[in-house]
C-alpha cells in the first residue's frame, strides 16, 4: 500500500511539475501598440505603427502610418505560440509578416517570406 501511495505522489508531482513548467505567454502578450520597422526595401526602411486588439477572441490588427501619408490598413492576425502571423495588402500584393518575441517588448521576423526583415518594439503608453 506505501508503494502504491507512493507512485500516486510521484505521478502528481510530475503532472504539476510539467504544468509549471511550460512558457506561455500572457493572453494578451500581442495585444497593444507596436512600433514596426521593415528594413531594407526599395524605399528605405518602411516604418508603420500597429494596432493590435483581441476582438471576440481574435487578434486583428490595423496598419497606420505614422507621418499620416497612407490611408490606414486593416490585417488579420493568427497566432501561434510565441509568433503572430500579420495579413494584409499593400501596392496590390496579398503580404504575410511573421513577427517572433524575442522578449516582452520586441519582436523580430520577416516580410515576404524572407526577402525583408521586419522588427517590432512595444509602445508604452
Amino acid at each position: 500500500m506505501k508503494k502504491v501511495s507512493m507512485l500516486f505522489a510521484m505521478i502528481a508531482f510530475l503532472i504539476s511539475f510539467q504544468s509549471f513548467s511550460k512558457s506561455t505567454l500572457a493572453p494578451d502578450f500581442f495585444a497593444g501598440k507596436w512600433e514596426l520597422v521593415i528594413v531594407g526595401t526599395p524605399n528605405g526602411d518602411a516604418k508603420m505603427i500597429s494596432e493590435i486588439k483581441r476582438v471576440e477572441g481574435k487578434l486583428t490588427a490595423v496598419l497606420k502610418d505614422p507621418q499620416g501619408q497612407n490611408p490606414d490598413m486593416n490585417a488579420s492576425v493568427e497566432e501561434k505560440e510565441n509568433q503572430i502571423l500579420v495579413f494584409f495588402q499593400a501596392q496590390g500584393m496579398d503580404i504575410t509578416m511573421t513577427l517572433n518575441k524575442v522578449d516582452e517588448d520586441n519582436l523580430k521576423g520577416d516580410i515576404l517570406s524572407g526577402m525583408f526583415e521586419a522588427k517590432a518594439k512595444r509602445i508604452k503608453e
